[in-house]
C-alpha cells in the first residue's frame, strides 16, 4: 500500500465522521454552480433586460454577491471544520508518529486527505448541480415570470469558474490546517484529549454584559425604525452589540446559569439531573464558539428569507397603488384625451372585466408643489375604495396621505404651510383650518394631496389656477389584466398630443414580482447553504466527542445507568446542542421581523411562522436521525 492509498483508505474508513463535512461542501459547490449557470445564461439576461434594465442589473449584481457570500462562508466553514477534525485526530497522529511517521509525512497525509475530500466535493457538487439545473431553470423562469422560459444551457464558463474557485479554496484551507499539532510530541498528541478539564467558570459581570449588549442592540434597532433615525452607523452598532452579546451569552451567561442550577441541591440530586447539568456545562463551554456561529448564521438566514418574502407580498403593490389603471392628461386637451378614455373602457368591456371609474382634477395654483382636489371628487374616489364620504365645514380642509406617508408614517408640514398660504385673507390670517389627515389608501400618488371644499376650488380656478385630470380605474380582477395593459400601452402613446400618460398596476406588479423573484432565488439558496453549514457544525462537533462520550458512558453504566436513563440523558444533551442556537437565532430574527413590519407597514406574522415552521421541521428530523444513530452507538457501551 503506497502513501496515496493510505490517505484514501483513511478517508473511506472515516466516511461517517466526514459525511456532514463532505455533503455541506458539495452543497455549497452546487449552489455556487447554479448561481454561475444563471449568471451566464443568455436567455435570462436577455429577457430581463427587455423587461426591465433595473431587474437585469439587480440579477447580475445579486448573483455575483451571492457567490461571494457562499465562497467566503465556505472558506470559514471549511477552515473551522477541518481544524476541528484534525484536532480530534491527535491521538491517531500520535500513534502514527510512534510507528515512525515523520512530521513532514503527517502534514503531507492531512494535505492529501483534505484535497481528496475537496476534489470529491467539487465533482459531486457540479454533478448534482447539472442534474438539478433544468429544475432550477424552470423554477427561476416561473419566479421571474419569464414568458419564453429558460432553455437548458450548460455554460462551460460556469463549470470552470466553480471548479477553479473551490479548488483554490480547498488548497488554501489544506495549507492553513496541515500544521495542527505541529511540533507536539507523540505523547502529547496521544494524551491530548485525556487531560482533565478544569471546571467551567463564568464571570457574573460578563454575563450581565451579554444581557445589556443584546438589550442595547434591540433598543437601537427599535429606535432606528420607530423614530425613523435612518443613520446607518447606528444600525451597524446595533448589529455589533447583538453579535457580541450573543458570543458572551454562550461563553459566559449559559455557564453561569448552569452553575446557578447546580447550586440548588434539591434540584441537582433529582433523577439524572446531576449527570445532565454537570456534563452540559462542559459541553457548552467547549462548544460555545460553535453555538455562537450556528445562532448567528441561522439569524441571518431567517432574516434574509423573511425580508424577501415580505417584499413579495402579493397585496403589497395593491395597498400602495390600489387602481388597476391610471390615465393622466392636461385638462385643456380633454377633447383629444376623451377618445383614449373611451378606448380603455371598451377594451375592459371586451375582455370581460368589471370596473369603476372616477375622475380627479388636480388644481395647480403655481404656488404649491402639492396637488389640490375637490371634496366631491375625492369622496367619489373614496366610495370606489369602499370608504364613507368625508364632510367639511366652510372653514375646514383635509390632507390625503400619499404613498410615501402611508408607508413610512412620516408626515411633513409643507402641505399644511402651503395650503394656509393659499387661503390667507387680506389681513394675512387663514380662513381655513386643518380638520384631519386621511391615511386610507385613496390617493394613488407618492406625495400628499390637499382636499378643499368645492367652493374653494372654484375660487382658485377664478384666480387663474390650471388643472390636470386623472382617470382612476378600479378593477377587481386587475391581476389578470397584464396582457391588456401591455396592449393599451402600445395603443396609447406615452406622450400623445393631449399629454396623456397611462400606467397599469398589473405591469407595476409584474416588475415587482420579477424583482422579488430575483431576491427569492438569491436569499433562499444562500439561506439553505447557511442552514446546512449550521447543521454540519453540530454534526462534526458531536462526532468529535464521540469517543469521550463512549468512555464516559461506559464507566457510568457500571454505576447503574439504565438504557432508558441513557436515552433521557442523550435527549437532553442533544436538545441543547440542536435547539438552543436555533432558539437564539429565532429570537434575533424575530426582532428583525417586528422591525421590518414596522418599517414596511405590513404584517410579517405569516411569513415568519412559515419560515420557522419549515426550518424547525428540518431541524427536528435531523435531530431525531442523529439521536437514533447516537443512541444506537452509545447503548453498545452499556455494561
Amino acid at each position: 500500500m503506497n502513501f496515496r492509498q493510505f490517505a484514501y483508505r483513511n478517508v473511506v474508513r472515516k466516511k461517517r465522521t466526514y459525511a456532514a463535512h463532505f455533503l455541506s461542501s458539495a452543497f455549497s459547490v452546487m449552489a455556487f454552480f447554479i448561481y454561475a449557470v444563471l449568471l451566464y445564461h443568455p436567455d435570462l439576461q436577455g429577457q430581463l433586460t427587455s423587461s426591465s434594465a433595473t431587474a437585469s442589473y439587480l440579477a447580475t449584481m445579486g448573483l455575483r454577491v451571492s457567490q461571494y457570500f457562499i465562497f467566503i462562508f465556505s472558506f470559514l466553514f471549511l477552515l473551522y471544520s477541518t481544524g476541528a477534525f484534525l484536532k480530534a485526530r491527535k491521538k491517531e497522529f500520535g500513534i502514527l508518529l510512534v510507528l515512525g511517521m515523520t512530521e513532514k509525512q503527517r502534514m503531507k497525509l492531512t494535505f492529501a486527505e483534505n484535497m481528496l475530500i475537496g476534489l470529491a466535493a467539487i465533482g459531486c457538487g457540479i454533478g448534482v448541480g447539472l442534474l438539478f439545473t433544468k429544475l432550477m431553470l424552470l423554477a427561476s423562469a416561473r419566479l421571474l415570470m419569464l414568458e419564453e422560459g429558460l432553455r437548458f444551457y450548460l455554460p462551460l464558463q460556469a463549470v470552470w469558474m466553480t471548479a477553479s474557485a473551490f479548488a483554490l479554496l480547498f488548497l488554501v484551507v489544506s495549507i492553513l490546517t496541515i500544521r495542527v499539532g505541529y511540533q507536539s510530541s507523540a505523547l502529547e498528541l496521544m494524551k491530548g484529549d485525556e487531560k482533565p478539564k478544569p471546571e467551567p467558570k463564568a464571570s457574573i459581570w460578563l454575563s450581565l454584559l451579554a444581557v445589556l449588549l443584546i438589550a442595547a442592540g434591540y433598543a437601537m434597532v427599535f429606535y432606528f425604525v420607530n423614530k425613523q433615525a435612518y443613520f446607518m452607523p447606528l444600525l451597524a452598532l446595533a448589529i455589533g452589540c447583538v453579535v457580541l452579546g450573543t458570543y458572551f451569552l454562550f461563553t459566559q451567561l449559559s455557564v453561569y446559569v448552569l452553575r446557578a442550577l447546580k447550586s440548588r441541591k434539591s434540584f441537582l440530586f433529582r433523577g439524572i439531573n446531576l449527570m445532565t447539568f454537570t456534563d452540559m456545562a462542559y459541553r457548552i463551554r467547549d462548544n460555545a464558539n460553535m453555538y455562537f456561529m450556528v445562532a448567528t448564521v441561522m439569524a441571518v438566514a431567517f432574516s434574509g428569507i423573511g425580508a424577501c418574502l415580505s417584499v413579495g407580498d402579493p397585496g403589497r403593490t395593491e395597498k400602495q397603488y390600489p387602481y388597476a389603471f391610471t390615465y393622466w392628461y392636461h385638462s385643456e386637451h380633454g377633447d383629444q384625451a376623451e377618445g383614449a378614455v373611451v378606448h380603455i373602457d371598451e377594451m375592459l368591456k371586451v375582455e370581460g372585466h368589471s370596473f369603476q371609474r372616477a375622475q380627479l382634477d388636480w388644481i395647480d395654483t403655481g404656488h404649491s408643489s402639492y396637488p389640490i382636489v375637490s371634496l366631491t371628487q375625492f369622496n367619489k374616489l373614496a366610495g370606489i375604495r369602499g370608504f364613507d364620504p368625508y364632510l367639511l365645514h366652510s372653514d375646514e380642509w383635509l390632507i390625503a396621505s400619499g404613498v410615501f406617508a402611508r408607508i413610512s408614517g412620516k408626515f411633513y408640514n409643507e402641505p399644511v404651510i402651503e395650503a394656509l398660504a393659499m387661503t390667507q385673507e387680506g389681513n394675512g390670517q387663514s380662513s381655513l383650518r386643518l380638520k384631519e389627515r386621511v391615511d386610507e389608501a385613496i390617493i394613488a400618488l407618492d406625495n400628499d394631496v390637499i382636499v378643499l371644499r368645492d367652493e374653494e376650488i372654484a375660487r382658485l380656478i377664478e384666480k387663474g389656477a390650471v388643472s390636470s385630470t386623472v382617470m382612476y380605474y378600479a378593477v377587481p380582477t386587475w391581476e389578470k389584466t397584464l396582457e391588456l395593459a401591455k396592449q393599451l400601452q402600445s395603443d396609447l402613446p406615452v406622450d400623445f398630443a393631449g399629454g396623456g400618460q397611462l400606467s397599469a398596476l398589473a405591469i407595476e406588479h409584474y416588475h415587482e414580482r420579477q424583482m422579488n423573484g430575483i431576491l427569492l432565488i438569491i436569499s433562499v439558496l444562500v439561506g439553505v447553504v447557511f442552514f446546512t453549514f449550521a447543521a454540519s457544525f453540530i454534526y462534526f462537533r458531536l462526532y468529535a466527542d464521540v469517543e469521550r462520550d463512549e468512555k464516559q458512558l461506559g464507566m457510568t453504566s457500571k454505576l447503574g445507568l439504565s438504557p432508558k436513563e441513557l436515552g433521557r440523558l442523550m435527549t437532553r444533551q442533544l436538545s441543547v446542542m440542536f435547539f438552543l442556537p436555533f432558539l437564539i437565532g429565532m429570537v434575533h430574527s424575530g426582532i428583525a421581523f417586528i422591525n421590518m413590519a414596522n418599517l414596511t407597514k405590513t404584517s410579517m406574522l405569516s411569513n415568519s411562522l412559515m419560515i420557522y415552521g419549515a426550518f424547525l421541521g428540518i431541524q427536528l428530523l435531523y435531530f431525531l436521525l442523529i439521536r437514533w444513530r447516537y443512541l444506537s452507538r452509545m447503548r453498545k457501551k452499556l455494561v
